[in-house]
């Protein structure tokens, strides 16, 4: 089946986007290229995106969104011990976006680009990380494994005490030798933080 026989979706628009974003780079590529790639005129696209700046925010979301779908079921495998789901919550964030990094640099170099332009689907990804951490640690509260008087404010702290591994501005700290050990020191001293405040 040709792409111009196929229904022309929002979804097989975006896909078009990464892999023309891969080839072209953010500075270069266009929605005429997007058409292109799509067999179809321009103006098709822009009946899903109405510019190339949404089209640009919607591609950007949907590469968030990936580490937030994997995210959000470690937190929300409430037969799980906060315990056990914050140490691997904190792990899956990192190796979402070390392999994000490590396994197609072009297009993380192109999102790193991206996300600076769509500082709202940053903001949005931002806020629905530390809503899933907030959401393990009020259960570990509720579980009596954790104590502290503002579950948000330490989800918060959490998100940031380990940014290190999971901000785009240190990628290139993240295959360096060491940085697993590291990595889990932090969060062994995090989770020690935790429980010692509910001892």
């Amino acid at each position: 089946m040709s792409p111009t026989s196929e229904t022309l979706t929002a979804e097989r628009i975006l896909e078009a986007t990464e892999e023309v974003l891969r080839r072209h780079g953010p500075a270069k590529a266009t929605v005429v290229d997007v058409a292109r790639a799509l067999g179809v005129s321009h103006g098709s696209v822009y009946r899903h995106f109405r510019t190339k700046a949404a089209l640009r925010e919607a591609v950007t979301k949907r590469w968030l969104d990936r580490t937030s779908e994997v995210l959000s079921g470690i937190a929300a495998a409430t037969d799980r011990d906060p315990e056990s789901r914050v140490r691997d919550w904190l792990r899956a964030l990192f190796d979402a976006k070390r392999h994000k990094a490590g396994d197609d640099p072009e297009l993380f170099a192109t999102y790193t680009v991206l996300t600076t332009e769509n500082s709202d689907a940053v903001d949005e990804h931002l806020t629905d990380l530390t809503t899933q951490l907030t959401e393990i640690v009020r259960a570990g509260v509720e579980s009596g494994a954790f104590t502290t008087p503002s579950p948000s404010t330490t989800a918060t702290a959490l998100f940031q005490a380990t940014a290190h591994y999971h901000d785009p501005g240190y990628h290139r700290e993240w295959e360096r030798a060491g940085i697993e050990g590291e990595f889990e020191a932090l969060v062994d001293l995090l989770v020690r933080g935790l429980r010692a405040a509910a001892g």
